[in-house]
């Protein structure tokens, strides 16, 4: 009777060990972190994803957990994770969490906290631990943010030139309607088409940043004349300058070569820094220099406009940014420009550098390097 029960005994060790085996098996296949924790808050088990989110090298079982894990809420304040677990009688989610690092740095957190009931018990009697699920959600915290920052600009930016484009149009057909001067019609379908044209830049804008998001934008490297496309540029916005009291200028290297780049981005490059200028400057010029370098060249465009502020300078090319100064804000813009030219500027290996003084204008110089496009092999 003594070695039959030894054997069960034994068959039942060994079956507790191989359920344990699989057990730690499928915790450390998983992609979240796994901590198990008993009833009084020990670790009883975990596995490496969750050494990865934690950010440290081993955890040991019966290790308390509030030495491991502390996170904290929105405010930078600690969160008592104890007290949390212990009040915890369902299976509950967190998504405002966030963990501080030693060097530092800062993540989100996702946690969710599961009881773990061995019975039918009362007053959490029946509880024998607790089962926690981390996740670094971060980049989707980061998402999140720039997705209602993107409705909160678009929205706002859509709302200002609809309004005044029907306006514009309404009054056109009342004045129409009761046989009025077609100057004033003129004046405000003027008006409406400004506004319609802005429409389209900014769902320009939107477009190339979606390709640049997911990766669509495709670089065909060809020789560029930068003398003749500055001329051109500059013959394009002498309108625009002219109506604005502004001018024009061009200083060009007589040194410049042919460039190897991609003609399309170096023009929109240009562009968007050239409409800049020009939106930002009240009175004075725009000068737009060209020289050559020893890798490519170096094109700048200099304004004599209102100039960033330096607390203004540091977020210059964030998305969807736009200065606090009044006079900024009363001029149309999404704040895509410069993120998308910062975009392209990547993908063409330019660099961008500015200089900018408040009421004395600016300075955005691009170094545009020659590209050398390796042949494909024949097969």
């Amino acid at each position: 009777m003594d070695h039959k029960q030894n054997n069960l005994t034994a068959q039942s060790k060994y079956n507790e060990s191989v359920a344990y085996s699989r057990l730690t098996s499928l915790v450390n296949s998983m992609a979240d972190g796994v901590i198990a924790v008993d009833k009084n808050i020990d670790i009883v088990l975990f596995n490496g994803a969750a050494l990865n989110i934690l950010d440290i090298n081993n955890l040991k079982e019966g290790e308390q957990l509030e030495k491991v894990l502390k996170p904290i809420d929105a405010n930078n304040q600690p969160v008592d994770i104890v007290n949390m677990v212990h009040q915890t009688t369902v299976s509950t989610t967190n998504r405002d969490l966030r963990l501080a690092y030693g060097d530092g740095s800062v993540s989100n957190l996702y946690l969710s906290i599961a009881p773990v009931h061995l019975g039918y018990g009362k007053d959490g009697e029946d509880v024998g631990g607790y089962v926690l699920l981390l996740r670094d959600i971060t980049t989707e915290k980061s998402l999140e943010q720039e997705r209602d920052e993107f409705i909160s600009v678009v929205s706002h930016e859509l709302r200002t030139p609809i309004t005044i484009a029907e306006g514009n149009i309404s009054n056109a057909q009342l004045i129409a309607d009761r046989e009025g001067d077609i100057t004033a019609i003129k004046a405000a379908l003027k008006a409406a088409h400004t506004q319609v044209l802005f429409l389209a830049d900014m769902i320009n804008d939107l477009a190339t940043l979606s390709r640049a998001e997911r990766g669509k934008l495709t670089l065909e490297v060809e020789s560029i004349n930068v003398h003749d496309l500055i001329l051109e540029l500059a013959e394009n916005y002498q309108a625009d300058a002219k109506k604005r009291g502004l001018s024009i200028k061009t200083i060009l290297d007589p040194r410049l070569e042919l460039l190897k780049s991609s003609k399309l981005y170096v023009r929109e490059i240009l562009q968007n820094f050239i409409t800049n200028a020009l939106k930002y400057t009240m009175k004075g010029h725009v000068t737009i220099r060209a020289e050559q370098r020893e890798k490519g060249v170096e094109i700048s465009i200099t304004d004599t406009g209102i100039g960033i502020s330096k607390a203004d300078q540091e977020r210059l090319f964030d998305k969807f940014f736009r200065a606090d100064d009044v006079r900024t804000r009363a001029i149309n813009g999404t704040g895509l420009g410069l993120y998308v030219t910062m975009k392209l500027a990547k993908l063409t290996n330019a660099d961008i550098n500015f200089s900018s003084e408040l009421n004395k204008g600016s300075t955005f110089s691009i170094m545009f390097p020659n590209i050398n496009v390796v042949p494909r092999q024949k097969s």
